[in-house]
Formats: C-alpha cells, structure tokens, sequence
C-alpha cells in the first residue's frame, strides 16, 4: 500500500512522533518561502504542512496508515495537493477526514507577498545559531569582550568573569532573521591555555619554578598570578611537583555558586653548579 505522506518527510512509515516532528522543522525551515525564494519552494512547503498536519494527528495517522494513499483517489499525495489550493484542501481535509479533524484553519498558507507566514508558529522553526569561540585564558579569567563574526555582521560578545571552558552564552537577536522573527546565537566559549598553566575542572594550575634554596628550608615567594600578586609560605623540604592551593581565584560554576581555587605546583629552580665556589662544590657533592 503506497504511503507517499511519510516520503514527503523523508521518514520511515514507523518513525516516532519526535522523528516526525523534527522531519518537519527541518524540511519547513528549507523551503519556507521567506527563506527558499526557489519556484516550486511555496508548493513544497505547502505539502510539507500538509504532511505534517495529518501524520502529527493520532486519529489521521491511525486512518492514514489504514487506507495509505488510497484516501487520496490513489494519487501520490504531492500530485493530490497541487491539485487543490488551500481553502480546497480545507474542504477536502474535513470531508476525508471529519469535521472535527480535518485541516487546521489556524495552518492555512496566507504569504502576504512572502513577508511573513501567519500561520507558522515562531517555535516550530528554529532561527537560533550555535557557534564558538577561542578566547585567551586572562580574558576567562579577568572577564572583557569579544568580537563575533556570524551572518555577515559583527557584534561584542561580553564575557563574564571567570567563565567556565564549555559555557554557552547567548547574545540575543544574533541568530538568523524570518520575517519579523529574529533568533539568538548561541555561542560556546572555549579557553585556550598556554604554557605553564593548566585548566582543572574549575580550578586553575600554574607551574611555579622555585629556588633550590626555598625547596629546602622553606621561605616565601611573590609570584605573579593572573588577577594579582601573590605571597606564599613554602615549608621545607619541599617535593618537586607539589601543589598549594590558593582559593576563589580561578573559574566560577555558576550554577553551584562555587568559585574555584588556584593550584600552584612547585617545581625546583636549579642553580648552576658552575658559580659555587670549589668547596661548596666539594661539600654539596659529599652531603648531597
């Protein structure tokens, strides 16, 4: 039994109403007059309605996969619909399929010279655009803007202090425009390092080359950290690779209201044996 309605979506006869429903934005946002300016694109999204009308209705689908194309005179249901115009296939929806379920009134085809499409609901086409961006580690940190190129046209993307890697922000309006509906950008941060700093989840690490002298007995240390100078006290003995936790000075989860901390790892400064004198040399070598 010949069903052209599922090949009008391009779907399998079994597909799940999400699989048609997502079919359908897809194909509705193709050839939507106001964005496909092709001959045949108001035909094709006329039937593409159409297809869509009955096979998201559980009672039409249920007759429709009962009788196929056959409620159709035996047409393929591209040829049926070019045959009628709307109010027609108003009609002729109700008397196929019952008053109470025939074609939606509130779904007619009124172009207006292809300003806009009354019919179509904002939600059922998706104008919103996702992208990426690269942006330096201080600038997720410090916070600042950035410059996005998306559609031919540029705009300042603000960046929120210590944003996450992965964050989506949206810069509203940004997305692409139908008639008088205009999307948003969604664009995803992404944070470039560079050496010597590594990110951690929300934690922040930064290698620290400290003085032999300082690994030993201990002492404290200015170090320049991205937001600020900072002090701290290193104990004795230090192991090369240990990390000390400064806290709230990395990336904040938002959603936890949690800021996190940044880890300093130590790594020994070796000094040039060249400069010791011959008996510190000597020494060293004996205790050592």
């Amino acid at each position: 039994m010949a069903k052209s309605l599922y090949e009008t979506l391009n779907i399998s006869e079994n597909a799940s109403n999400d699989e048609i429903k997502k079919a359908y934005r897809k194909l509705a946002r193709e050839y939507h007059p106001d964005v496909n300016k092709s001959p045949e694109a108001e035909e094709k999204f006329k039937e593409i309605n159409a297809a869509y009308e009955i096979l998201s209705d559980s009672e039409k689908k249920s007759q429709y996969d009962q009788y196929g194309d056959a409620m159709f005179n035996g047409q393929n249901f591209s040829d049926f619909t070019r045959n009628y115009n709307t109010s027609d296939l108003n009609d002729l929806f109700n008397s196929i399929f019952g008053k109470t379920g025939g074609y939606n009134s509130a779904k007619n085809f009124h172009f207006g010279g292809f300003g806009g499409y009354d019919g179509f609901a904002s939600n059922d086409i998706d104008l919103d655009i996702e992208a990426s961006v690269q942006i330096p580690l201080q600038t997720a940190i410090l916070g600042g803007k950035v410059k996005i190129t998306l559609n031919h046209s540029s705009f300042e993307l603000k960046i929120p202090e210590g944003i996450c890697d992965g964050t989506k922000l949206r810069a509203k309006g940004k997305g692409r425009k139908l008639g008088n509906m205009t999307g948003d950008a969604i664009i995803a941060v992404k944070i470039s390092t560079h050496e010597g700093f590594e990110i951690d989840g929300i934690n922040l690490i930064q290698d620290v080359h400290v003085p032999l002298k300082l690994m030993l007995f201990g002492g404290e240390m200015t170090i320049q950290a991205i937001q600020k100078k900072i002090t701290i006290k290193i104990p004795k003995n230090v192991q090369n690779g240990l990390k000390m936790r400064v806290e709230n000075m990395a990336f904040k989860d938002r959603k936890n209201n949690k800021q996190g901390s940044l880890l300093l790892r130590l790594y020994v400064l070796l000094p040039n044996s060249d400069n010791f004198s011959k008996e510190l040399q000597e020494l060293m070598q004996k205790e050592l």
